[in-house]
């Protein structure tokens, strides 16, 4: 019998930047558990800035991760982020689910710029309450934006049943992971290889993203210029254990730009006039394992930061990793396993 025949099965796909990632999760025996991983490298420059310059090479390492995770089918959950897609918390009046689409409508044409561009989905946070208004996650995403994602799957033969957002699917892995950080504000910080994602989250909603232009690409171009080293070394030191006093004053830089995405974001969702204080900041991707960003940043911010791994509460079936080094990949998951929790 193939390994993943049963429709209770779900895979994430993330494409990023530097890397395709795979996440199979089984939904069939109540708790989620994560059956099998892959992860492929992209050639430099195969995405840009979110932009897919080799269609051909992308496809082609989306089928070979695909393989190597054993996937037989070709249904997938993937997202769309980046600077065209907005989420926003409103307020506004209490309707009946058949009559919100409507007014969602309105009130999107009241928030996002050309309205006419964009898909647009929403989520009534408090459906029980009975206040004559209503809490409203409303989100958009540039139709350009999910149309290009679906052109390069399509290509790639595979068929998205869902298209969900960054900032959702973090926090679907997040939450499983890290319960206790529901509750008040927290930053979860995503550090990939050329962008770095900042959600904000209240009460276990993510209310906020902002893309940072900065990830271990950025690390590396800096490292170069101003310490001298081969693209080769400064990789090394990148992905290396230990701390670089080279290292470490090019991550002060950076942190201070991360600092200031996550001090920014909490004080656009401050709904009083004293600035809205962030009481845990959380850190995953690729790039959160790089010798000492989380205690620079942690020093920046005055506030530990911890290193969220999706893999903390999560089950795990022998042979997940195949061969892969589970503390190397394990930061890269935290998006591909919340695509993969979704059902």
């Amino acid at each position: 019998m193939p390994l993943f025949s049963r429709r209770k099965t779900t895979i994430g796909l993330d494409i990023g930047s530097g890397l395709i990632k795979v996440a199979v999760v089984d939904h069939g025996n109540g708790a989620p558990e994560l059956v099998r991983v892959a992860v492929t490298m992209l050639p430099a420059d195969a995405i840009v800035e979110g932009e897919v310059m080799d269609p051909g090479i992308v496809a082609d390492a989306i089928r070979a991760s695909l393989d190597a995770a054993s996937a037989t089918s070709r249904n997938v959950v993937t997202a769309v982020g980046g600077r065209y897609v907005i989420i926003k918390k409103i307020q506004t009046e209490r309707v009946k689910e058949k009559q919100a689409r409507e007014l969602m409508r309105w009130e999107a044409e009241q928030h996002v710029p050309d309205v006419e561009s964009v898909e647009l989905d929403f989520q009534i946070l408090d459906p029980s309450k009975t206040s004559d208004e209503m809490s409203v996650l409303l989100v958009a995403a540039k139709r350009d934006l999910i149309d290009s994602k679906l052109r390069i799957l399509a290509e790639a033969g595979v068929v998205p049943t869902i298209v969900d957002v960054d900032a959702f699917a973090l926090h679907n892995a997040f939450e499983v992971n890290y319960p206790e950080a529901m509750t008040g504000l927290v930053g979860l910080v995503n550090v990939g290889h050329e962008v770095t994602n900042v959600n904000i989250m209240e009460g276990g909603v993510p209310l906020l993203t902002r893309d940072l232009s900065l990830g271990t690409r950025r690390f590396s171009e800096d490292l170069q210029r101003q310490h001298g080293l081969s693209a080769k070394d400064a990789e090394a030191v990148i992905r290396g254990f230990d701390r670089s006093a080279n290292l470490d004053a090019v991550l002060q830089m950076r942190a201070e730009e991360i600092a200031v995405g996550v001090e920014r974001g909490a004080a656009f969702l401050s709904t009083t006039k004293a600035v809205a204080k962030v009481r845990a900041v959380y850190l995953c991707g690729g790039g959160s394992r790089t010798p000492g960003l989380a205690e620079i940043l942690g020093n920046r911010l005055g506030m530990p930061v911890e290193h969220a791994n999706p893999l903390a509460r999560l089950s795990i079936r022998d042979g997940a990793f195949n061969g892969l080094s589970t503390d190397e990949v394990a930061p890269l998951l935290m998006l591909p396993i919340g695509l993969a929790l979704r059902q």
